[in-house]
């Protein structure tokens, strides 16, 4: 199954939402803690957690500052296609350095954030490889200087 995932595929129960919640707070909490919580045994909250990543709905991951791990630029590019989105959408997801891609609405078509070692590797990530795939017409890259915020704690609804 590709990125974009069917919506619905897996049904989202209270309990599960407050499985997530959980781990929203802290992704390492052991599963017997949660279960104590959710009322849950500490089995049924591993199978739960696994549902909810093979059918796409969270992933555990450690978040990270890339600038803070000797990557020396981050960047969002905007990028303009003309066509459909859809495919230039799936070559932006192929490309390893390429962290994060949506489809929006607005001056810009799709956003990209990339990942880059050094100046010369971002000009080569946007000019050979980003800008050399059909359909794109124009980007806009917005350098990070300071990541002050990253959070993925929203809760659920």
């Amino acid at each position: 199954m590709s990125p974009q995932r069917e919506r619905g595929a897996v049904h989202l129960d209270d309990v599960s939402k407050a499985i997530i919640e959980q781990l929203q707070q802290d992704g390492r909490r052991s599963y017997a803690a949660i279960g104590k919580v959710v009322g849950l045994s500490e089995a049924a909250v591993r199978q739960r957690v696994q549902r909810l990543i093979d059918g796409g709905v969270m992933q555990v991951v450690a978040v990270t500052d890339p600038l803070e791990l000797g990557f020396a630029r981050q960047a969002m590019v905007g990028i303009r296609v003309t066509g459909p989105l859809e495919p230039v959408a799936d070559a932006l997801a192929e490309l390893t350095e390429v962290d994060y891609v949506v489809i929006t609405a607005g001056s810009f078509d799709l956003l990209a954030e990339v990942v880059a070692e050094s100046d010369e590797h971002l000009l080569e990530i946007i000019s050979r490889r980003i800008r050399d795939i059909e359909g794109v017409v124009a980007t806009e890259t917005f350098m990070y200087l300071s990541l002050h915020k990253q959070t993925y704690s929203w809760g659920v609804r």
